[in-house]
């Protein structure tokens, strides 16, 4: 093989590379712009009907409460917050089913 033939297979892979590359980040990028879009799409939604969520306090905190069929969302440790102490390990066991704890 010839040394210019070489010399033009290395270039061709390295902007094959280069190409590769710049298509995973182009990729990487649509993607994260498609979960920006969903999350704005869904914040502050019913998960049940899709209405918008009103938070309102209640026994000192913060829930959202669905405008439409009253579906309630609780955030992370709203429900310990607002049950108490679970001495029979009933709602540990509930959460762990649901991936808390």
């Amino acid at each position: 093989m010839s040394e210019r033939k070489h010399e033009d297979e290395y270039f061709a892979r390295q902007d094959a590379a280069k190409l590769a590359k710049l298509r995973a980040a182009e990729i990487a990028a649509q993607m994260d712009a498609s979960v920006e879009q969903l999350k704005a799409l869904h914040f502050h939604r019913c998960g049940h009907c899709g209405c918008g969520m009103n938070t309102k306090p209640f026994r000192g905190v913060e829930i959202e409460v669905c405008g439409d069929c009253g579906s309630v969302l609780l955030d992370k440790g709203e429900l310990e917050k607002l049950a108490g102490q679970d001495e029979s390990g009933m709602l540990s066991g509930i959460l762990s089913v649901f991936g808390g704890k």
